[in-house]
């Protein structure tokens, strides 16, 4: 569904609400085509309480909610010392994808965060994700300095997988 500039510029960003759980549910069920209900009620009340100005937001257009994003401020982590902020869900209806909305959304996103005094935003994205690789390079991000690692073992033990190699 594409739609005109005006159309776009009657996307409203706000801040992302208890009572929308079930909305962030659906629409990322209808993007991923499974649910995640739990993952989404625990971040949703970890953001929301963790955090004074909002960094979790939601996009409606024409009262109609249309997207949302999950994000939270982290002042270290990993032996890092410098603050930054961490997009933890994005996600967009599938009939409002390609409109502004994500573009929205991440704009207010960088608006909150100068209040908080951060300037770095991070994210993890599946490689094979196109789309999504390619909307956050329209957006400015760059591969990170940082190289995000995975241990995985077929045991209970994590030792196993260490000795095996």
């Amino acid at each position: 569904m594409k739609q005109s500039l005006e159309q776009q510029s009657s996307i409203v960003v706000r801040r992302l609400r208890p009572a929308d759980l079930e909305r962030v549910v659906r629409i990322d069920a209808k993007i991923l085509g499974r649910e995640r209900s739990k993952y989404f009620e625990s971040v949703l009340q970890r953001n929301l309480r963790d955090t004074g100005v909002q960094v979790s937001l939601a996009a409606e257009q024409d009262g109609a909610f249309v997207g949302f994003l999950l994000a939270r401020a982290w002042y270290g982590e990993f032996g890092t010392l410098e603050p930054y902020a961490v997009l933890e869900a994005i996600g967009v209806h599938p009939d409002f994808q390609g409109c502004g909305v994500g573009a929205a959304l991440l704009e207010q996103l960088v608006v909150n965060l100068n209040a908080l005094g951060l300037t770095r935003l991070r994210t993890e994205v599946e490689w094979r994700d196109r789309e999504l690789v390619n909307f956050f390079h329209r957006a400015g991000f760059t591969p990170a300095p940082r190289l995000c690692l995975d241990l995985a073992w077929t045991s209970h033990d994590p030792r196993t997988a260490l000795t095996e190699r």
